[in-house]
């Protein structure tokens, strides 16, 4: 719920602008997961590492099975050791979407996440998506151009110049 008048936001019960700043990264590194369009993914680790990072810098861990399942779920079992240059466009948004989703996150915010991929690769990262959306009860804010990508959300918000046209 989101209250305009009095600059509230609640999430899950909570009003997350009365937290202090520690409240709020903590919030934001568990409850926010974030998918960029250029990846972002670090050079040196692998997709295992890549993925887990959100937990490693909470000092919290993940099963061996959650994770094996998650990236066998993104399509990257066989690449799990290997680093982002040897990967595919596709596959690196797979990680990125993997390390966004590691932490069960309540909220998704995908900045443009099938900018940068081929319509095949689009598809396969919407569908990730809306499994995510469906099966983990996740809220996912999409940014994107893409019309086709958009058709598939249960709401479609069009701005145009800062400002909610439709």
């Amino acid at each position: 719920m989101i209250d305009l008048h009095h600059g509230k936001v609640f999430i899950d019960d909570k009003d997350i602008y009365s937290f202090n700043n520690d409240e709020l990264a903590i919030f934001r590194r568990r409850q926010v997961g974030l998918i960029y369009q250029f990846y972002n993914l670090i050079p040196i680790l692998n997709v295992e590492e890549n993925i887990t990072l959100p937990l490693d810098l909470d000092n919290r861990t993940v099963s061996r099975e959650k994770l094996d399942n998650l990236v066998k779920s993104m399509g990257l079992y066989e690449r799990k050791k290997h680093l982002p240059s040897e990967l595919s466009g596709g596959q690196q948004q797979r990680c990125s979407i993997g390390r966004a989703l590691i932490t069960n996150p309540a909220i998704i915010l995908a900045d443009e996440p099938t900018g940068n991929l081929d319509s095949n690769a689009s598809r396969e990262i919407v569908e990730i998506l809306r499994k995510s959306n469906k099966d983990m009860n996740q809220t996912i804010i999409m940014i994107t151009h893409n019309l086709e990508i958009a058709k598939v959300a249960d709401r479609i918000i069009k701005i145009e110049d800062g400002k909610i046209f439709e």
